[in-house]
């Protein structure tokens, strides 16, 4: 089969890419930009474009199927020159549910924790040797690709994303999975500048859950509020899972997990991650993995890549750095922060980096979300408001809206540099949270 990726560097669609070429399907492409690892990754496999741009004449009548990546524009010129051929265009969803539609289908869904909970379940059954398929959103431990496509494998598990799907589809991408199994950990809103109010936001989930088969499962956070009432609506025949915060007690530094089979010692911490690895146990289950069997392999997760992830310093300073942006999921992990380090200093850093945790409307939803830190640092770029044609943002504004008056805030790349020079990394513990680089921060030195 002949595959051609329009936009072929992103971190999602070059993993599909060598996923397809993995599996023997003839893979060309184009990006106008790659950037590592994506562009080292393409490159071993063969399948890196010789030159960045795009190039309507590698789109032939001979390409079997076109598959468009979210960073493409609609006036694309390859993407005409498909559409004129008329050949089949699909998005990076719609493909993964062609390859999987005679599978059975597990996906992960959630506004946070899908990207822990589908690496949890994927760690305990490659500890187990039960071979799935799957797509996950970050690097793992002991796995090269986190896409993995097979004719043999019975099950696909996928992390369903809400954002939407194409420049030419714009359905949320897990309403494309139709799951048999599904969870749900939790709602809380997210993308405002796709969906403009929370109802908005809601509603995707509605029609997620709404697109589980008949008779299928759905395993559901019911902490959340949100969830809850979601699922109660449903009008739809599936079975019904909830799950809860398991008990755990911190000890010596170290969390274990309260069960029936007698303490267990895990490499993660955090409620969230608790409530997390429980959803994960669950599905599970419905995998063929029994209690026990989950117990021995996830004592030693040690989380998914940028999800409290410690960073080994030249200064054997304690450092982690979380993918946090979201309010929800900037509150989770300071929570679980200073639930991990309550005798130690604790600084916490907050890069406001994408549109929605910039944008004015929003910032309302990060109310307290550093209190328990001694030393909560906020940073965003007024070079970045610029460029995304956005008002303004006065420091004052963040304090009000984070209702913290001690909150140190930087506007300047440089200036926040010049503050973290100051301070001695091996005197407390800090927490990085941030979907960008901090202006190019160096958190090993």
């Amino acid at each position: 089969m002949k595959t051609h990726f329009i936009a072929i560097g992103g971190s999602a669609m070059h993993n599909l890419a060598i996923a397809l070429k993995d599996k023997g399907y003839q893979v060309t492409g184009s990006d106008d930009a790659i950037f590592e690892p994506s562009r080292s990754r393409l490159e071993k496999k063969g399948i890196l474009p010789q030159e960045m741009g795009w190039f309507p004449e590698k789109v032939t009548a001979e390409i079997d199927a076109v598959i468009l990546g979210m960073h493409a524009h609609q006036d694309n010129p390859e993407l005409a020159k498909a559409k004129e051929l008329g050949l089949k265009i699909y998005s990076y969803p719609e493909f993964l549910y062609e390859q999987s539609k005679n599978k059975t289908r597990v996906v992960i869904a959630g506004s946070h924790g899908k990207t822990t909970i589908t690496s949890m379940i994927l760690h305990v059954l490659n500890f187990h040797r039960k071979e799935v398929d799957f797509m996950v959103g970050a690097q793992l431990e002991g796995f090269d690709c986190m896409v993995k496509l097979t004719q043999e494998n019975d099950f696909m598990v996928l992390e369903g994303d809400e954002y939407l799907s194409s420049p030419i589809d714009l359905r949320s991408k897990f309403l494309l999975y139709q799951p048999n199994i599904a969870l749900m950990s939790g709602i809380a809103w997210d993308h405002i500048n796709v969906f403009k109010t929370f109802d908005d936001y809601i509603e995707q989930f509605r029609k997620f859950v709404a697109s589980i088969t008949p008779g299928g499962v759905l395993v559901y956070n019911e902490e959340d509020a949100e969830v809850v009432k979601v699922v109660e609506a449903a009008e739809n025949y599936f079975r019904k899972i909830p799950y809860k915060t398991p008990e755990y007690e911190i000890s010596n530094g170290k969390v274990y997990l309260k069960t029936e089979m007698g303490d267990v010692p895990l490499s993660v911490f955090g409620a969230h991650n608790l409530l997390n690895m429980e959803g994960a146990r669950h599905i599970c289950r419905q995998l063929g993995i029994m209690d026990e069997d989950f117990y021995e392999a996830i004592m030693s997760f040690k989380g998914a890549s940028k999800r409290l992830e410690k960073v080994e310093r030249e200064d054997q300073g304690i450092l982690y750095k979380d993918f946090a942006h979201a309010p929800s999921k900037v509150k989770a992990a300071v929570k679980a922060f200073c639930e991990q380090f309550k005798k130690e200093k604790k600084y916490g850093f907050l890069e406001l980096h994408t549109y929605s945790s910039l944008n004015p409307l929003f910032l309302e939803q990060y109310d307290h979300a550093m209190d328990g830190l001694d030393e909560a640092i906020v940073f965003y770029s007024e070079d970045a408001l610029k460029i995304k044609r956005m008002e303004p943002i006065s420091p004052e504004f963040i304090k009000e809206k984070f209702k913290n008056d001690a909150l140190r805030v930087f506007t300047n790349a440089e200036e926040l540099h010049a503050y973290w020079e100051t301070l001695d990394k091996t005197d407390g513990v800090f927490l990085m949270m941030s979907s960008g680089n901090f202006g190019g921060l160096d958190l090993v030195r």
